[in-house]
């Protein structure tokens, strides 16, 4: 099936550099109106001179005599959505230095109203049936904190007293005094005269807000809230017949001791949540829920989690459907060789009793067709990525990254995909995008390891970057990957794969690592580093270098405690000691004991840390202030340590970024980032498009 991808060429002498990066343009998945003509997405990118991400909707027609064009002019709107009835499009809209909050508009086109004006902002949202009401999560702020009392900064408010496991997340920070909850508001009528902020005395005599509310401004809607409990409430949606909202939770007594979420539905007017369970299920922790459109059945996503509630390693995503009441549920999808985990894949309704769903699938993204009688199409494969799609009246709409596009828009037609975009042009025009080469090479023990190679224009001999992708059960994939192509454009052969241990080539592959990390994942990447340099006779064997972020981090740092072949190293955001990791990362108290085992010999035998002793190798670490996930004390003991024994190394710190920083941090600190990196290399690995310091 192809999406009729324009190819990049090798004509041009500029190629992808950091000062491209807001031709990176990223897009939604597709919002199709409900008569299929037509789909709404978000395409937003980095902005240097605000130094955010900024974005608007684009109307994507399917008629190819129509053409895409721009539908709305906030800073940044995402997450369309079309009122099942088409008559009005909802989406997030967040000012420069804001938080998202809902906004509708008629779809045939107006101005935007406001819905909302949530503290923390709107995550995210969904229609009912009858397009009369919305439900959205938001974080609902503790009173007195998070700017909700005039004159209380961050650092004067009260103290914070933990009891539990689960109290911080990379990215959000403190999480019990904002847990997510779940709302719901009826929609204004977008024809009725627009409400007037009050003046005078009007101010002066409404109403005090609430805690968390923010200041109440005219026309707003009230909004309801559904949940209570201190913990987070996400996936919210209503069922088929609009009575009830589905969510999913860790509402249980042990919830603090385990990774299990469950799925509870709580009436759309008020009441208590009350849980739909699977009878058959064991231990689970669930992602998505949503009802069929007849109410007859609940199809969810979930993972097995073992008997202990914690045993995440490696598990695929499976899709499970039940009797909407609950009771015994059926698995869709193979759990050993499916994983419905791909990044923005939640599940789609199609027709009465079908889903569509993303499948992570040996570097690529499938689009599946999963219905609850367990028929099961293969809808889009091949060298792209799925990044999401939808349906209505018989039009599916898929939004696809491949080696030439950062993002596009596409419809699936008799089995094939008809590009309906082409939002990568100025990328390829402006910049030019380099071919990676697909390739397979035996491990040490045999065992397949595939991955990708980029080669640098020119005939060489060029250095080597062996890249090593976080995770550790995540994949690299044909999708456009921004490193990959700097780094190649610099002049450096860029190597990377998928080990043991990474996802999408079944669970077995992903748990070959569980309680050995550091042994068949290494083997593998230093295998299919030796076979691209046998194989490529432009590749310089004594030119290379290694670096990778979190468990690539990891295992940079492990590698080169082991083996001593590479000049210099680059070790980003990475999870260095599994001993200090357990009390300081987010996930710290579950994440270690499970991938590298509880025995004290056991993680010592698995931790960089533990063999730093044996590093010459010079190395750059790399992290950032806030992150929660890998914390900044790992990158900061390992330097000291580094240093301490003589070894030539740097550290490069990112105040205000978290462990995201190389995919969703400031324009400004990801240009940064990779300037700094550039001038790592330079130093120990010059080229001519990135030559050594003078002097």
């Amino acid at each position: 099936m192809r999406c009729f991808t324009r190819r990049a060429g090798n004509a041009r002498l500029t190629w992808v550099k950091p000062e491209h990066l807001p031709l990176l343009k990223s897009v939604s998945a597709p919002a199709v109106h409900p008569d299929g003509t037509r789909a709404v997405v978000s395409v937003t990118r980095p902005d240097f001179d605000a130094d955010a991400y900024v974005g608007q909707l684009w109307s994507v027609p399917q008629d190819p005599e129509k053409r895409p064009r721009l539908i709305t002019r906030g800073f940044r709107d995402t997450a369309p959505a079309f009122s099942p009835d088409g008559r009005v499009l909802a989406f997030l809209r967040a000012a420069a230095g804001g938080k998202p909050q809902l906004h509708v508009v008629e779809a045939a086109g107006g101005e935007p109203l406001a819905l909302t004006d949530r503290a923390l902002g709107v995550s995210s949202f969904a229609w009912s049936p009858d397009s009369q009401r919305i439900v959205f999560g938001s974080r609902e702020p503790e009173a007195g904190r998070y700017g909700t009392l005039d004159g209380v900064s961050s650092g004067g408010e009260d103290a914070r007293l933990i009891t539990e496991y689960k109290y911080r997340m990379n990215g959000v920070g403190y999480t019990r005094d904002k847990p997510q909850q779940v709302f719901i508001l009826e929609v204004p009528d977008l024809g009725a005269e627009p409400a007037v902020q009050p003046a005078g005395r009007a101010l002066r005599d409404r109403d005090k807000p609430a805690a968390g509310a923010g200041a109440k401004v005219a026309g707003l809607p009230d909004a309801r809230q559904l949940t209570t409990a201190a913990t987070d409430h996400t996936g919210e949606s209503f069922s088929s017949d609009g009575t009830s909202v589905y969510f999913v939770a860790a509402l249980h007594e042990a919830s603090d001791q385990d990774l299990v979420s469950g799925i509870y539905r709580v009436p759309a007017d008020g009441g208590e949540p009350v849980c739909v369970q699977a009878t058959n299920a064991g231990l689970q922790t669930v992602q998505d829920v949503r009802e069929s459109s007849d109410g007859q059945w609940l199809f969810f996503t979930a993972q097995d989690l073992g008997g202990s509630g914690q045993d995440f390693v490696a598990k695929n995503t499976v899709l499970h459907v039940m009797p909407a009441a609950g009771g015994e549920a059926q698995a869709l999808s193979d759990a050993e060789h499916m994983d419905i985990a791909a990044p923005g894949g939640l599940i789609e309704l199609r027709g009465s009793d079908g889903t569509l769903v993303l499948n992570n699938a040996q570097g690529t993204v499938e689009l599946l067709e999963l219905t609850a009688t367990g028929d099961h199409a293969l809808l889009v494969h091949g060298d792209r990525v799925v990044t999401g799609a939808a349906e209505a009246a018989g039009s599916v709409y898929v939004s696809v990254t491949d080696s030439a596009t950062a993002g596009d828009v596409c419809v699936l037609e008799g089995g094939q995909l008809r590009l309906l975009t082409d939002f990568s042009s100025a990328l390829r025009t402006e910049a030019g995008i380099i071919e990676p080469q697909e390739l397979t090479f035996p491990s040490a023990d045999g065992y397949p390891v595939h991955g990708w190679v980029l080669m640098p224009p020119g005939k060489g001999p060029h250095p080597v970057l062996l890249n090593i992708h976080g995770g550790p059960f995540a994949q690299y994939t044909v999708g456009l990957f921004d490193e990959a192509q700097v780094y190649a454009e610099a002049g450096y052969a860029v190597v990377m794969c998928n080990p043991r241990g990474s996802a999408g080539y079944g669970q077995a592959h992903g748990r070959s690592i569980k309680e050995r990390m550091g042994t068949v994942d290494m083997q593998d990447v230093l295998a299919f580093l030796d076979g691209a340099l046998e194989k490529f006779s432009s590749l310089d064997q004594d030119a290379v270098g290694i670096m990778g972020g979190s468990y690539g981090g990891y295992l940079t740092a492990w590698t080169i405690s082991q083996v001593h072949r590479f000049k210099a190293a680059i070790v980003e955001r990475g999870f260095l000691d599994p001993v200090s990791f357990t009390g300081s990362s987010d996930i710290g108290w579950f994440f270690g004991g499970e991938y590298n085992g509880r025995s004290a010999d056991v993680v010592a035998a698995q931790s960089p840390m533990a063999t730093i002793a044996a590093v010459r190798t010079p190395t750059l670490v790399i992290h950032s202030e806030d992150d929660l996930r890998c914390p900044v004390e790992q990158g900061q003991r390992y330097f000291t340590m580094l240093k301490q024994q003589g070894v030539e190394s740097a550290f490069l710190v990112f105040p205000g970024e978290d462990h995201e920083l190389s995919r969703s941090g400031t324009p400004h600190h990801r240009r940064q980032r990779f300037e700094h990196i550039l001038a790592w290399w330079a130093r120990f690995l010059p080229t001519a498009g990135n030559p050594a310091p003078a002097g």
